[in-house]
């Protein structure tokens, strides 16, 4: 009979006859346990059944592999080996034989149990489970969550005190009144026939699992131990990707619209970090975007690193900062194809170590969570949202779930995440998968499940390109002058219009205004006439109206007329008269001009001041260089150079396949090799080492770190100087160094 074999085996004694794929296995699974490298089995079997281990190894399971956990700690496995087939029993017609058989063989794995013919499991996984022993494996409720909390609604004062009491501590209680003899009219007696105390015996009872969750305002569950059906609804993934791709349209519109106007109008940061509340208030009415999307989209902006904390050159000049404003990367950003912007963004969000919902609320210290503010880091955000596009990638294409249905499914996959994986929560990841396009009509995207994948990016980018409608080369004129765009313009034909039109509605069809201001805005901007009447005529699907083609050459008869350049600025005109209108016009004193010559007047203001006076003064002057060219002066918006870094979140990566196969070959090579308490002598140890330098070959050696922690590792010597032994250590990953005088074995790794 072999160690696997034998019921009660020590887990070092059964871990010890594992082969070297099942160790492997192991460490990938819970990879907590090679860093840093253990020195033994017994080691190793040690930090495997430690409370903290076993937590994050719990940490990963559905109810049903936790469920069985619970069975096993019922039948007392964490005390003596147990067959399988009485968890099994226990169970019941609760779950098939044979999926209790394929999760005791996967918990195996993980070596949270261990043994074949009977299996024993660690004290400490108790504490990897989120409720009391039992409240899976022997607790069954058929009562919905609204049955419950009817129950619990018609409850007298002492039994809401009762129950109170056993909500805030401990679930399970101590009284005589458990005792079947009990009269019927004390409070427990009532609780247990109404099903809100659970009997253990005479002397015992239990708050049941589901009625505490009711209790605390969760959704009870789950108590099913197969995995939940879901009520879904269905689509085509056509029709999922087109949703998807007009909502990331909707998503890079208005980043660039925040962009834009953060260049403008820099925000300044609180003290205690982010934006103000009536900051963000204020950003919603400049930019038309309702305040929980804002929230979003600044948390997406500044994880992409468009916008940061910093001093913005030019400086804005109010306060000593620092401002929340555009980065240089924006510049990039906004010239980037389509799909790569989506990219980004969509990326960000899936790691994004923040809870944008939580913006406006309030914490328990009753102050509202500020956008941009440390106060909504999250490091389990990403898991979460991994989580739900997982749940849905799992679906058929095309099938979608709402926030309750998405959150019984994530809280059956994940059971010690339920407090944040109730129906409100989800809820608000679901409206920012929508918002980034990685959720069309609750159904996941094409390009989503690649991302979700990790499928190489050109794939990604591919499938959002097919999703994304082809730009459109044309736009509607109307008679009132406005611009109706039925989709996403080509890149020159949208800026070319921005100049000369001024967005009025936005969506996924925008409507622009035409106007006096908004034509001169495109002259200053160096255009011609001809070119606006060029541009509309080619690229109007209908008539260019009558009325737009006298305003174009109305307001450019005007334009230019009075040209202003550098004296500290000067004016000039061909038209003696109208300059002579300029000098003199009410409002331009402050100007200090002074004619020259019956065309040419100066100033000492610069030459913006010059501009905006004679624009508010009713003329329609132009910039323009050394050379006369028209140029355009428009602000081209702050940008911070050198941004403040803020907190970010980077997945956990395990080891590599190297590293863990190094770990395993340590760990046999401890257990076979002759290691005694006897230090080898440093100048044996250095022979033993230029060797295996010279001949590249890789050793074990035993090792005493200044904490004092001995140790043994698989190294390649590469020299051995100064006393010193320069090595590349495979469990770590890196070249590292090691003092001779600690070295207390050597033996040869090919042995």
């Amino acid at each position: 009979m072999t160690a696997a074999q034998s019921p009660g085996i020590p887990l070092g004694a059964w871990l010890s006859e594992l082969d070297d794929k099942g160790l492997i296995r192991l460490l990938e699974l819970r990879p907590d346990l090679s860093q840093p490298p253990p020195g033994t089995i017994a080691a190793l079997a040690a930090r495997a059944t430690s409370r903290q281990s076993v937590k994050a190894a719990t940490d990963s399971l559905d109810y049903l592999h936790l469920a069985v956990l619970d069975a096993l700690l019922v039948l007392h496995a964490d005390t003596h080996a147990v067959p399988p087939a009485e968890v099994t029993e226990l169970l019941g017609a609760r779950v098939n034989a044979d999926d209790v058989t394929a999760v005791l063989d996967d918990l195996r794995e993980r070596a949270l149990v261990w043994g074949d013919a009977a299996v024993r499991v660690a004290p400490e996984v108790a504490s990897g489970l989120p409720w009391f022993v039992g409240q899976a494996a022997v607790e069954v409720s058929e009562r919905s969550g609204e049955e419950i909390a009817d129950l619990l609604a018609g409850l007298d004062e002492a039994q809401n005190d009762l129950l109170g009491r056993l909500l805030e501590g401990s679930p399970v209680g101590r009284t005589r009144d458990a005792a079947p003899d009990t009269p019927r009219d004390r409070p427990v007696q009532r609780l247990l026939e109404a099903g809100l105390l659970r009997r253990i015996d005479a002397d015992t009872v239990i708050l049941p699992r589901v009625v505490g969750q009711a209790m605390r305002g969760e959704t009870p569950g789950p108590t099913e131990l197969t995995a939940p059906v879901l009520e879904t609804s269905s689509t085509t993934p056509a029709d999922v990707d087109a949703v998807a791709a007009g909502a990331a349209i909707d998503l890079l519109r208005e980043t660039d619209l925040i962009i834009d106007t953060l260049g403008g109008a820099p925000v300044p940061e609180l003290r205690s970090g982010g934006l103000g509340v009536r900051d963000v208030k204020r950003l919603a009415k400049t930019t038309g975007i309702d305040e929980p999307r804002l929230g979003l989209l600044l948390e997406l902006a500044a994880g992409a690193g468009l916008i940061a904390a910093g001093m913005p050159e030019p400086d804005p000049g109010e306060g000593t900062g620092p401002y929340w404003a555009p980065t240089v990367a924006a510049d990039r950003f906004i010239e980037s194809p389509t799909a790569v912007r989506w990219h980004l963004l969509a990326a960000t969000w899936l790691d994004l170590p923040a809870r944008p919902a939580l913006i406006g609320s309030r914490g328990p210290d009753n102050k509202p969570f500020a956008a941009l503010s440390d106060s909504l880091y999250s490091t389990a955000a990403p898991l979460d949202r991994r989580l739900l596009l997982t749940v849905l990638a799992d679906l058929a294409p095309g099938t979608g779930v709402d926030a309750g249905e998405a959150s019984r499914a994530m809280i059956w996959r994940r059971p010690r995440w339920a407090v944040r994986l109730q129906p409100a929560t989800v809820g608000g990841l679901l409206t920012e998968a929508h918002a980034l396009g990685m959720v069309g009509r609750g159904a996941i995207s094409t390009p989503a499940r690649g991302l979700l994948a990790a499928d190489d990016d050109e794939h990604v980018l591919a499938a959002m390109a097919k999703a994304l409608p082809k730009p459109l080369d044309h736009f509607l004129l109307q008679a009132d002058l406005t611009v109706i765009v039925p989709g996403p313009l080509e890149r020159d034909l949208a800026e070319q219009l921005a100049e000369v039109a001024t967005v009025e509605s936005a969506g996924a069809a925008m409507v622009y205004r035409i106007s006096e201001t908004s034509i001169r805005r495109a002259l200053d901007a160096g255009r011609t006439a001809g070119e606006l009447h060029k541009l509309f005529e080619k690229h109007s699907k209908t008539p260019v109206p009558q009325g737009l083609t006298y305003l174009i050459d109305d307001v450019a008869r005007r334009h230019g007329q009075l040209r202003v350049g550098m004296a500290a600025s000067f004016l000039r005109c061909e038209d003696p008269a109208l300059l002579a209108q300029a000098v003199a016009a009410p409002g331009t004193d402050r100007l200090e001009l002074r004619l020259l010559a019956p065309t040419v007047a100066v100033s000492q203001a610069p030459i913006a001041d010059v501009l905006a006076a004679l624009r508010e003064a009713g003329f329609a002057p132009a910039a323009e260089d050394s050379t006369g060219t028209v140029v355009d002066l428009r602000a081209r918006g702050a940008r911070v150079v050198a941004p403040t870094r803020r907190r970010i979140y980077r997945p956990p990566t395990g080891p590599t396949a190297q590293t863990l196969g190094a770990v395993v070959a340590v760990l046999r090579k401890v257990a076979s090799g002759p290691f005694t308490g006897v230090r080898l002598d440093p100048a044996t140890a250095i022979t033993q080492l230029q060797d295996a330098a010279i001949n590249q070959s890789s050793v074990v050696i035993g090792y005493v770190d200044p904490a004092g922690v001995a140790t043994q590792r698989v190294v390649a010597p590469i020299n051995v100087r100064g006393g010193q032994l320069t090595a590349f250590d495979p469990a770590a990953g890196r070249v590292r160094e090691f003092a001779i005088h600690r070295v207390t074995s050597v033996v040869s790794a090919d042995d």
